[in-house]
């Protein structure tokens, strides 16, 4: 294991859990924006209980770090059980993206599967 990603301790085990936080690595020289997608994000309907299923689009500017992918996977992995607004899931996945890996720019677009004919669509951004 070199220097860089010695202190990664998702990537490479077996971890079976969700995670708290996201892991970061050195950001890569001229590297100016990283997108994650994700189809299968789940959670739960605060009111009724029902799954809602979203996709979530992350984008963000670098600047020291970036997100080691499988960290963010068992991260979103965490709002399956929990009962949460989209708008609200898509703001604390900025500010975890925000906080862990301290980009210039974070936006993070949340799109709710229709559920009674209306899908949610909500956009956070944060810049530091």
């Amino acid at each position: 294991m070199n220097i860089e990603t010695e202190h990664l301790t998702i990537l490479g085990g077996t971890v079976r859990h969700a995670v708290e936080h996201v892991e970061v690595f050195a950001a890569p020289a001229n590297v100016t924006q990283v997108r994650f997608t994700n189809e299968e994000l789940n959670s739960m309907c605060p009111v009724t209980e029902q799954p809602d299923l979203s996709t979530v689009v992350i984008e963000y500017t670098p600047d020291q770090w970036c997100i080691e992918s499988k960290s963010l996977k068992l991260y979103l992995w965490g709002f399956r059980d929990r009962a949460v607004f989209a708008e609200a899931m898509a703001a604390e996945i900025a500010g975890e993206v925000m906080h862990s890996a301290k980009p210039k720019h974070v936006r993070v677009t949340l799109t709710q599967r229709p559920r009674g004919g209306i899908e949610v669509q909500a956009i956070a951004e944060l810049t530091s």
